[in-house]
């Protein structure tokens, strides 16, 4: 998150423009700021932050305020910023994973090959020096070859107030050698070992009771292949991958705050023994509040299992909070970086509610997105004494909120088409819109008035309006200075183009899902997608996959990638007001 100079900083902001007037992590050399382009400035206080997703799922808009706030410091400190994959379990990573990441971050403005880049790297390159470092710690006599099974080791582990146990604790350092030299070497099977290190069985601190280090996997990695069979832990690559990467500023979520005093063990037990030349990078780890959003999940085990279940269309379904699928339902970077700007950067753990991340799309599609006419539930609506076969073509202005975005024409016919809802043949006190004997106006057309109604014979339902036009009311101004209570929008129903719309809305229902039943899905919203086959205004017929638009009235659309040529499909960003706000206050 890059906030303007006048905007006062936030907690990690303020530790980094310290940290630089200290100058604690050095500065920049002159070959660290001479590639062309680059932010860096010889001379000048080291910042170098980076986000480490884990390549087992789609990110989530949680995900995205970290990657703001981390390249955001890099941009405000004339830092870098890198991207690094902790690709340290094959057996849930995936390639598909890996550049679905890489699109989200690149989509979002975090450049990791721009000025402030410092460049992609996977934590699976480093596998042979952390490797070398946990043999290191064999030998110091600081971690040791376990043979207890992750069950054992589990009903090993104590409590508060008892220390934990292993039976193969003290074993020589000898035999520990030998057996990760086995390990490495795929000796050994899933499981019948590990590599732990040797801390403290009694710390209240659970994450320091001599925590794995290394487990033997035999799986393929996508990017080592097959080389290893064992692959070390995250908490125990996690602080080796920022060292090896000269990383000042490890921002992390809170929840691993316990895990902190754990990454300096590991590095500080490296650097024992060894003269200042050969001391390893001992970076700042800083924690921060994740974003937690209403109404929605972030768990990546709960997203894979929604995709795997069918409840989805993917994890792109514009249903699902990931970045990908924010993105395919026509949110902006702009929008989300808005959003976590206004949230902020706090140690305290709070809920967001997501009405606040709609109206920040809102906010920006007003500005940007042009307008246009569509009819969601058509109605079909005969002018009676509109000449026959005239078209008449009208201005209309394409976004109010932006000048410079000029207008365009749409074309007024004898037949017509008028949302469903406006409609009403009995209509209560406050309905303003068409009804028998009414007089409305037609958005940049017409005073029209509802003269007769058709219905199907045997089902009574209305199928057709017939009504009569003023012409001297043409651009929505009666000369006789006559008023009408209501502007419906409408589509020709001759050159209309027709399109298939799909309505989307919260994917829960309740603010919490699962609090109440302790599953989640019994929250879903039963009407979280509806499809409906629309006709919308010729200007829109050569629309672009991507193409954002407010259908008047309506609220925010934009052209799915499912579109093909004559075959029109637009997804529903976001209404053009929040009806669940007044949802929850009727409940």
């Amino acid at each position: 998150m890059n906030d303007t100079a006048d905007k006062p900083l936030n907690f990690i902001q303020q530790i980094v423009e310290d940290d630089c007037r200290a100058v604690k992590w050095g500065t920049w050399k002159a070959s660290d700021a001479s590639r062309p382009g680059s932010a860096q400035t010889a001379g000048s206080p080291r910042v170098h932050t980076r986000f480490p997703p884990e390549p087992n799922g789609y990110l989530h808009i949680g995900h995205a305020k970290s990657i703001l706030l981390n390249f955001g410091l890099a941009q405000k400190f004339g830092g870098r910023f890198n991207l690094r994959f902790d690709d340290t379990n094959p057996a849930k990573e995936e390639q598909e994973y890996v550049d679905s990441i890489k699109a989200d971050v690149a989509w979002l403005g975090a450049n990791w090959h721009g000025p402030n880049g410092g460049g992609l790297f996977f934590a699976s390159d480093y596998f042979d020096r952390m490797y070398d470092w946990a043999v290191e710690l064999i030998r110091k006599g600081k971690a040791y070859v376990c043979e207890l099974s992750a069950d054992e080791v589990s009903k090993r582990r104590g409590t508060p107030t008892a220390p934990a146990t292993s039976p193969f604790r003290d074993r020589p350092a000898e035999e520990s050698l030998r057996l990760i030299q086995e390990m490495k070497e795929g000796t050994h099977p899933n499981g019948a070992m590990t590599v732990r290190a040797k801390i403290d069985l009694a710390s209240p601190n659970f994450n320091l009771r001599d925590p794995v280090m290394y487990r033997i996997l035999h799986e393929a990695h996508h990017n080592t292949g097959s080389k290893w069979c064992i692959y070390p832990m995250y908490d125990w690559a996690h602080g080796f991958e920022d060292s090896i990467e000269g990383i000042t500023h490890s921002i992390c979520t809170l929840e691993f705050e316990n895990h902190r005093p754990l990454y300096d063990w590991f590095i500080d037990s490296v650097n024992e023994g060894r003269s200042a030349d050969k001391k390893i990078h001992h970076p700042q780890q800083v924690e921060f509040a994740k974003g937690l959003l209403t109404y929605t999940i972030l768990s990546k085990r709960n997203l894979l299992r929604m995709v795997q279940e069918g409840t989805v269309k993917g994890w792109d379904d514009p249903r699902m909070p990931t970045i990908s699928g924010f993105r395919r339902r026509g949110y902006t970077p702009e929008a989300i970086r808005t959003f976590w700007e206004e949230i902020g950067v706090t140690k305290t753990e709070s809920v967001i509610d997501l009405g606040r991340l709609e109206n920040a799309i809102r906010t920006d599609l007003n500005r940007r997105a042009p307008r246009a006419m569509g009819v969601l539930r058509p109605l079909k609506v005969t002018i009676e004494n509109w000449p026959e076969g005239k078209v008449d073509w009208l201005e209309a202005q394409n976004n109010p909120e932006d000048p410079a975005a000029g207008s365009r024409t749409v074309p007024f016919t004898g037949t017509l088409f008028v949302e469903r809802d406006d409609f009403m043949e009995n209509p209560p006190k406050r309905f303003f819109r068409l009804a028998p004997g009414r007089e409305v106006r037609l958005r940049w057309a017409y005073f029209v008035k509802c003269e007769r109604v058709v219905k199907d014979a045997a089902t009574g339902e209305v199928t057709e309006l017939r009504c009569t036009f003023d012409p001297a009311t043409r651009g929505g101004d009666s000369p006789d200075g006559r008023k009408v209570k209501a502007t419906l929008h409408w589509v020709s129903a001759d050159l209309g183009v027709p399109a298939e719309v799909r309505l989307f809305d919260r994917l829960f229902k309740v603010e919490d899902p699962g609090a109440r039943t302790g599953e989640f899905m019994d929250d879903l919203n039963p009407i979280s997608l509806e499809v409906v086959r629309a006709m919308i205004e010729p200007s829109l017929a050569e629309a672009k996959v991507g193409d954002k638009v407010q259908f008047e009235r309506l609220g925010y659309f934009c052209v799915d990638r499912d579109a093909k040529p004559g075959a029109l499909v637009f997804n529903r960003t976001v209404t053009l007001k929040d009806a669940w706000s007044r949802v929850a206050r009727e409940e």
